[in-house]
Parts: structure tokens; sequence; C-alpha cells
């Protein structure tokens, strides 16, 4: 299998539209690929899965480390293996360039090539390239493909770039309305709000083969060993895990439902937003997604929410992130700051706050055992919501990297319910306790 790492200097540079269409154009050409995506994101990965109709992971290395990153790239498999960065090219955790898509580059041995949205400069922008190949002693940079430039600026730009830099310009995407997504505050449109999307990478693809030269991209891409150096953990029990799937709970790691299948873990996927009953499972899984967006929509669903609440009140295991722990207070304000009820097992109200809450990584300290977590663990997460609560919950000490702290969540034994987003595919055994409690809840419920 042949590895290529996309990245850019900054967010907004094209990326995922750069990296969905060279996945439809290897799927055109009749090659296997896969995605993957450097970073905490949700969102970018599902339009990489639309394309290719497979799922799409992330490789993390705060959330995961070496090993679970060496553990995720193992489990591709077919021709080519496409990865998207994250932000700009260096950017990680703090303002270092931790868990930087440059790190993941380094660290998977990952040819990378730059997507780069010229305007307003020409040679302070292979200035800016050359900053870039040299910030690091080796940047692994390859290549560069201009987005949404004009051919004229192109021919402009193209020998400029080559001559200062001595990197090859693999050609351009010129600006076209298919490659225009829509955002909301999380970021783009989730792509089943989107029509046409897969016409709309095609023709975003048939362009590129016209105006990049698309063997000498993949020439650049390597061939590279990965080794397993991780541990494996291994839990006993079988049990049914009921994971909240639709428009409103959408965000979740591949590699955390892989987890929890390899723990030994049936998934039953049901939607909040449409289903009357919970369906017959052993634990609960509600993601983060949007659900302030069909806050209505999920009131009306009364006979669902009333399940939840019976369940949880009876000590069903149950992991609530994010959107999902919103979920499961009593109110969940819309954005025109209209509460709606939600399934009350939780207290608190879900509120607007017209901008980012908290973001990004953070560690959580725990100072009891419960569901996910045992004492004195650290445990890595990730923040990234613009709604806030009035009740966030005091059982864990969150700390990030700046070291700004504060307690949040509830965490016993039988629940873990908080803002931050945790991945199952790191050093400690989370997707096993969770299934080995969801196991212990099923032979409990049979006595």
């Amino acid at each position: 299998m042949k590895r290529l790492m996309i990245s850019a200097m900054a967010s907004g540079s094209g990326k995922t539209v750069l990296t969905c269409g060279l996945l439809a154009a290897l799927t055109a050409r009749g090659h296997a690929a896969q995605a993957l995506k450097c970073g905490p994101d949700y969102i970018d990965p599902m339009f990489h899965e639309k394309v290719l109709g497979v799922p799409s992971r992330n490789l993390d290395l705060f959330l995961q480390g070496e090993d679970g990153v060496r553990r995720t790239l193992l489990k591709q498999k077919g021709d080519y293996v496409v990865v998207e960065g994250a932000m700009g090219f260096y950017d990680g955790v703090n303002g270092t360039d931790r868990a930087s898509a440059w790190q993941v580059a380094r660290v998977a041995n990952l040819p990378v090539v730059l997507a780069i949205r010229p305007g307003g400069s020409s040679l302070t922008l292979a200035a800016q390239v050359r900053g870039l190949l040299t910030f690091r002693a080796d940047s692994q940079i390859r290549g560069l493909v201009l987005t949404a430039c004009r051919p004229s600026l192109y021919a402009h730009l193209a020998p400029i770039l080559e001559e200062e830099t001595g990197l090859p310009v693999l050609g351009y995407l010129p600006p076209m309305e298919e490659a225009n997504i829509g955002s909301r505050h999380l970021g783009l449109l989730t792509p089943g709000e989107i029509a046409d999307l897969n016409q709309r990478f095609r023709k975003v693809a048939e362009q590129l083969e016209k105006t990049v030269n698309l063997d000498a991209l993949w020439a650049l891409s390597e061939e590279t060993a990965v080794q397993d150096r991780s541990k494996r953990f291994r839990s006993s029990g079988c049990c049914a895990i009921g994971v909240a799937w639709d428009a409103a709970f959408c965000f979740y790691y591949a590699d955390n439902l892989d987890a929890l299948r390899d723990a030994g873990a049936e998934l039953v996927f049901f939607s909040p937003l449409q289903a009357d009953a919970l369906p017959e499972v052993d634990g609960l899984y509600l993601g983060g997604g949007y659900p302030e967006v069909y806050a209505q929509a999920l009131f009306r669903q009364a006979g669902i929410r009333s399940a939840i609440r019976a369940a949880l009140q009876d000590g069903m295991p149950t992991v609530a992130e994010c959107g999902g722990f919103l979920y499961l207070q009593e109110q969940l304000q819309t954005e025109q700051e209209v509460p709606w009820p939600m399934v009350e097992v939780l207290p608190g109200m879900g509120y607007p706050t017209r901008q980012l809450q908290r973001f990004g990584y953070l560690t959580l300290q725990a100072e009891r055992d419960s569901l996910l977590f045992r004492a004195g663990e650290e445990i890595p997460a990730h923040e990234f919501h613009h709604w806030d609560s009035t009740q966030t919950g005091t059982a864990l000490l969150a700390q990030k990297p700046s070291g700004k702290h504060w307690r949040c969540g509830y965490a016993t034994d039988t629940l873990y319910a908080a803002f931050p987003h945790l991945h199952f595919g790191g050093g400690l055994p989370l997707a096993e306790r969770f299934v080995s409690a969801a196991a212990a809840y099923r032979e409990r419920k049979q006595r």
C-alpha cells in the first residue's frame, strides 16, 4: 500500500476538497483507496467515507499516542491511503508542533503534498513555502498543488515556486462551484445535508485529471513499513451496545466502534430522532453531533427519551459525549434560545454561547474508579462545542496543556457523561471496560 498526506499552510486552503477529489480520482482509475484524517475532526472523515463507501479513521498522536497511530495505519487495506492534514502543517498542541500533521507525517513516514491557496502574493508565497520546508529538519514536503487558482495565475506562479523552492508544482484546481461546501458553527455541513455530493466530487476528480499531473503526484507516495508495537487488551463477555446514529448524533471515531466490536460487543444503531423505543441492548453510546439543531424533533420523540431515562436509572452502562451529554440533561436550547425538554436524567440546561467553549486538547484526571476510568489515570481528550451547560459536572479534573484547569463531567460505575470526547484507540482499555460493564449488566438482567 502507498501512502501520501495532503496538508496546507492553514485551514481554509482546500485540503478536504482536494483530498476527496483525489480519492474520487483513484476510485475512477480502479484503485482501492482508504482515507485518514489527522487530528480529532469528525466531519472531514464523513466526506472521505461518502466518496469511498468505507470508514475513514483519525490519526491523532495526542489521543492515541504513536502506537495507536501505527495500529490504525496497520488496519488500512487497498492500493493507496490518503491522509488529510489538520489546520496548518506544523500547528499542534498549545502553540507547539506536538500532534501536528507534520509530526504524524514524521511518525508514519508520509510524503506530503501541500495544498496552497494563492492570493495577493507571488514571490512572497515562495518564501512562505521555503519557510515550511526548512522549519523542521525533515519537513516530509515533496510537492505542491494550487487550489482555487485560475489558469493564468497558475501559469505565473508555478515557475516561480519551482525555481525558488525546488519543489514540483503538480498542477492546480481552478475555482469550481462544486468545490464550495457550506458550513455551520462546528465546521462544514455534514455530507448528508449536501445534495449530489458524490457527483460534485466526481466533477472535481475529472478536473484534477485535466489540470494536475496525477501520475507524478502518486509517484511521490511511498510504501512504508509500520511495526505494531502496541499492547492489545482483551475483554470477556458478550453484549449489545446501542449507538445513537442520525443527523443529531453523528460524531464517532471509526476506531471507537471497531474497538467496541473487537472487545466483544454487537453494535445496534438507532435514531433518537425517529425511534419510538430503545432496541434490546445492554449499553448505550450517545456521541456528539448537532442535538441543538434538532432539539424540537428530539423532544417530540417522548417514547425514546423515556426509555433512555429508564435504562440509565436501571444502571445501564452509558457513554455520552458532548452532544450526547446535552441530550441527557433537563433542557436544551436552540440557537434562538428556545428550551426543549430532553432525557432529564442529569441536571442542567444546554444553551448557545456563539463561540467555541474550552476548545482543544486536554487531559482528564480520575480521582476514583468509574465505568471507563481508574483512580489516578490521566486520559487524553478533546473538546469542541459552541453550546455550554448550566451544570457541566464535577467528577473529573480537566487540564489543558497550558495549565488551565477546571472540573467537569459525571463519572460513576455505570456512566461517563461530559463534554470531552474520548478516543478508544489509545493506551487505556476504555472500550474493554465499557463492554465488560455492559456484559455484566446483561448477566444481571438475565438472572
